[in-house]
């Protein structure tokens, strides 16, 4: 797939698809359908200083063209992600992006430094996270917090460091000029639109949670709309992502001014959709003599 081979932050991709922390696990299970290879990259589950098991089920809904979500970030640790599951992944020639939350300023800092010596590609930095209710969720919805995150970040690893917005802010481009001042060398957006509903019958949320993360389909069009306002505000490239589904969402998502894309709910869906996505966007590439895929950055005309 030479025409769809993309760079992100200096991290070269073979196409621009990339599983999204959360949707993925650490691959493991998917390579019964696939070979990782096949893909860009995979955005690891979210991890945090130590094991998590996440919030009280129920956790997940269905809803009209997508899903809530209150998982809670449930994962096995820092220290078990790099001795168990990076060695696992390093073996699969794909770009590995450590998608990584902290409880606070110190906890930031603490992973990227373990991150630091390891051979991750790519760190992702989750400040947006609308589930847990401390930490990450407090640092994305200020220009204060997401640069004083990013700032610690920075100054603990060289690693490449996307810094991963929320879509639940007042103006999302200037919480991207404020991550890219203090270092980021990418942000990535947007992550799940703050949700909730509520059964009737027993007049309880759907989630134990009350409120969780809303995905899917019906979240494109903010997506898209964040995408570019973000990549008309920054220099830095833009990971975008927010109910693709389809290569045809990605082209539109790249042509808002995202290098990558990266796809989450629908995944569940179609464990193949990541493939399908990667494989639609080389053939757009043929049929339409893009030499490079890269071109169709930005390429959107606004009337």
């Amino acid at each position: 797939m030479s025409r769809s081979k993309v760079t992100l932050a200096g991290v070269e991709l073979k196409n621009p698809v990339i599983p999204a922390s959360g949707t993925f696990g650490y691959g493991r299970e998917y390579e019964k359908f696939y070979p990782l290879s096949r893909l860009g990259g995979i955005s690891v589950k979210g991890t945090t200083e130590t094991l998590r098991t996440g919030n009280l089920p129920p956790r997940i809904a269905e809803t009209p063209s997508g899903m809530l979500n209150s998982v809670g970030l449930q994962n096995p640790g820092i220290d078990h992600f790099i001795a168990e599951e990076l060695p696992y992944l390093k073996t699969k020639d794909i770009a590995v992006i450590a998608n990584m939350a902290g409880r606070d300023i110190e906890g930031y800092r603490v992973i990227a430094e373990k991150l630091d010596s390891t051979d991750v590609d790519m760190i992702e930095v989750n400040i947006s996270c609308p589930n847990v209710k401390a930490g990450g969720a407090a640092f994305g919805v200020s220009c204060e917090g997401a640069a004083a995150v990013t700032k610690a970040v920075r100054a603990a690893t060289k690693k490449p460091v996307m810094v991963k917005l929320s879509p639940n802010v007042t103006n999302i481009a200037d919480i991207a000029r404020a991550v890219e001042a203090e270092g980021a060398d990418a942000v990535s957006l947007i992550n799940t639109l703050l949700g909730m509903r509520i059964d009737i019958r027993t007049r309880r949320p759907v989630l134990r949670n009350n409120v969780g993360g809303l995905s899917g389909p019906a979240v494109f069009p903010v997506a898209v709309r964040m995408v570019w306002q973000v990549a008309n505000a920054v220099k830095i490239p833009v990971c975008g992502m927010g109910g693709i589904s389809t290569w045809q969402d990605a082209v539109e998502m790249m042509m808002a001014g995202a290098t990558a894309v990266q796809v989450g709910a629908a995944i569940f869906n179609d464990p193949y959709a990541p493939v399908k996505i990667a494989e639609g966007i080389e053939r757009y590439c043929e049929d339409n003599g893009i030499a490079d895929i890269s071109e169709i950055v930005g390429s959107v005309e606004p009337w």
